[in-house]
């Protein structure tokens, strides 16, 4: 029963996603770098989402958040299809 336990406990500390980031693709507000203009209205924390279309023609929506000193930190991204997968 103990090496179940163990063995659980290591499979969700495997699934940890603190280390991994969303790297920005053409379209993203963040490809490139960050923007010029600066967010100033928006509390820190805050989120907001962005969506547009791939070069392959697939919407993508994507999810920022505002950060303390105003940049924008990319959370997540959703890549749909408008052809259902078989």
């Amino acid at each position: 029963m103990r090496k179940l336990g163990l063995l659980l406990v290591l499979a969700l500390a495997s699934c940890s996603t603190a280390g991994s980031t969303v790297e920005p693709i053409p379209g993203s507000i963040t490809y490139g770098g960050q923007p010029r203009e600066r967010l100033v209205k928006s509390p820190a924390g805050s989120t907001f989402s962005h969506s547009f279309r791939t070069g392959d023609g697939r919407l993508a929506l994507e999810t920022y958040r505002i950060e303390p000193d105003r940049s924008l930190t990319l959370l997540r991204r959703e890549i749909i299809s408008d052809y259902p997968e078989n």
